[in-house]
């Protein structure tokens, strides 16, 4: 029977703690009731620890798309005149993850506590980020609260709305990919040792092509796993060195040096960082701690840095295009449109301009890559299979030649 932890008040107004076995979260609140208590906090104890500690289950845990979907509904029902803790015991009533139901139980339990909502929220950092709980603070403090949720549902689907345009582009070449590898791995592993061994039972001599092409498919077969040790010790050796600021500099900064993937991931971090610094300012969020919580949320160490060290000249918090400029990262245009904007003191409008260019250059350049990319893999794919069954019709062609004379 599950066990669930509690926090009630006696009838004489003292605060009281302890656990309960119940079938459920109804006969947990109903004993406590038979009891004389007035509970304030009931959740099942294993549920509770994972919320609190951050330990989701992979197949449980609470998605991006998760917290958009309750951004939209919070709203929703603070707009219908719903009360804040009346509106979270309806999301976890109609939310059917267990962790999605624990988080929203927690943050309603905290809120009857007396606790804030941003208070409440920022007890779970592994579902929602300083981003989430400074901008909920902010509105909390301006009375804004139902239009901060309104802005904040619009960022998540602005911001999903450009990943999810990246992975859409990139699902057809890594279909093709895997299909072509799949195929040579079965040519030369099932398809090749046979056409080997009738050959030589045969005893003729191969064609130049065919005996390579056997020799590499006797060397895959006998050797295949000395190549899967040396990707294990890649992956190993990749993420040690990830781990490391060194490393993970080191690595951040090759890849925004890449011909073409290196400009997708500028385009797609300038876009972020102009849409989160926007969003924050245009909550009342001051620029330092905007700044930093935009740092936060980079996942690229060499931008993430630039940044960090922006924030460490900003002086009077006027100016956000001078620190940047004294840096190598971020592009001249971006900085002259930021450096307009706050001449003519419309930063917000200004970052948020910058943002849907380069969403606009993200789609673009993305287009262009697949666009290329994929041709680029079929023929490269064309090529290593048509080799491969070319080799062995050449020796099957000298078999049948041999045999009309």
């Amino acid at each position: 029977m599950p066990t669930f932890q509690y926090k009630a008040k006696t009838q004489k107004g003292e605060l009281i703690t302890g656990t309960l076995a119940a079938g459920d979260r109804r006969m947990a609140l109903a004993e406590l009731g038979r009891l004389g208590y007035y509970p304030l906090l009931v959740d099942a104890a294993e549920a509770e620890q994972k919320t609190r500690t951050g330990g989701f289950d992979f197949r449980n845990r609470v998605s991006t798309r998760d917290v958009l979907m309750f951004t939209q509904q919070l709203a929703s029902l603070l707009r219908s005149g719903m009360s804040l803790s009346q509106a979270l015991e309806v999301l976890e009533r109609r939310t059917q993850k267990k962790t999605s139901s624990a988080v929203l139980a927690s943050l309603r339990n905290d809120i009857v506590q007396g606790e804030t909502l941003s208070g409440a929220l920022a007890k779970h950092p592994k579902v929602f980020p300083r981003f989430y709980v400074n901008l909920v603070k902010a509105g909390e403090a301006s009375g804004t609260l139902g239009e901060v949720l309104e802005r904040l549902k619009r960022h998540y689907e602005q911001t999903g709305e450009a990943r999810e345009k990246v992975i859409s582009a990139l699902i057809y070449p890594l279909i093709i990919v895997c299909v072509g590898i799949g195929t040579i791995i079965f040519f030369m592993t099932f398809m090749v040792p046979r056409f080997a061994q009738m050959f030589k039972e045969m005893h003729t001599t191969m064609p130049l092509p065919t005996r390579m092409l056997i020799a590499a498919s006797d060397a895959f077969t006998a050797y295949w796993w000395i190549g899967a040790a040396l990707v294990v010790i890649a992956v190993i050796v990749y993420r040690h060195r990830a781990r490391t600021p060194e490393g993970r500099m080191a690595i951040d900064g090759l890849k925004l040096r890449l011909p073409v993937f290196g400009r997708i991931l500028m385009a797609s971090a300038f876009s972020q960082f102009a849409r989160t610094l926007a969003t924050l300012l245009d909550n009342g969020v001051p620029v330092l701690n905007a700044l930093q919580i935009v740092e936060d949320t980079m996942t690229n160490r060499v931008i993430a840095n630039e940044i960090r060290e922006a924030r460490t000249r900003v002086t009077d918090g006027t100016s956000i295009s001078q620190p940047l400029a004294k840096g190598k990262i971020f592009p001249p245009l971006l900085l002259d449109m930021l450096a307009v904007g706050e001449e003519s003191g419309a930063v917000v409008p200004a970052l948020k301009n910058i943002a849907d260019m380069y969403e606009q250059e993200l789609a673009y350049t993305m287009k262009i890559f697949t666009t290329l990319l994929e041709p680029a893999i079929i023929v490269f794919m064309a090529f290593v299979v048509g080799g491969i069954v070319l080799s062995v019709l050449l020796a099957v062609f000298d078999l049948t030649s041999g045999i009309g004379k």
